[in-house]
């Protein structure tokens, strides 16, 4: 089931999610719901306060950036076919040179803008069937679990620009929050406060 994506101004995009054990209920249709949510939205990644719940889950398919003429052979082979669920995750450590690329946002749309992170991370983290695993990613795929372990922080990628880019979107941002804005999937905006 294709569920609305949380757009940004909701405050449970800013809440430090809840980790969650296996007895989470539903956790397998969730799941099920958060892939097709993402894909509908042609998003490579997905965090569970996106779609209004504030619990440590995000899931990942970098197939799509696989065919970027800029890549290494490697880095293509690399993020075909990547696709996980991470439930808990805990990035352990970032090293490396930092270096910018555009990111946008689901619950962001219509605006994109480079951000800076390191290179390299190691993530622990329990996929769908609780099972543990602690790896080691570099490079863009490094950059899709960084952005959607952001969300489970309670981070945006916004959050992450200069004050003159904050200041240069911030019109941007409200009109997202007010609902005014077009796109091709279903967002659930902010209910607007009266008497403030």
């Amino acid at each position: 089931m294709i569920l609305p994506i949380i757009a940004y101004g909701d405050p449970v995009l800013r809440k430090v999610a809840d980790d969650i054990d296996k007895d989470y209920p539903k956790l397998n249709e969730l799941i099920a719901n958060m892939w097709d949510t993402m894909y509908n939205a042609s998003g490579v990644g997905l965090a569970a306060p996106q779609i209004g719940l504030p619990i440590r889950i995000f899931l990942v398919d970098s197939t799509p950036f696989s065919g970027d003429e800029d890549l290494t052979p490697e880095e293509q082979k690399q993020l075909d076919g990547f696709k996980r669920v991470f439930i808990n995750a805990t990035i352990e450590e970032e090293t490396g040179e930092e270096w910018a690329f555009n990111e946008g946002c689901l619950s962001i749309p219509d605006v994109r803008e480079d951000v800076r992170r390191k290179e390299t991370i190691k993530i622990s983290y329990l996929d769908e069937n609780f099972k543990e695993h602690v790896e080691t990613y570099s490079g863009l795929l490094a950059r899709v679990i960084q952005h959607e372990y952001d969300h489970i922080e309670g981070v945006l990628f916004t959050d992450k620009l200069s004050s003159l880019k904050k200041r240069m979107i911030k019109g941007r941002l409200a009109n997202i929050s007010k609902g005014k804005i077009s796109v091709e999937y279903r967002m659930k905006f902010p209910s607007l406060k009266k008497g403030r």
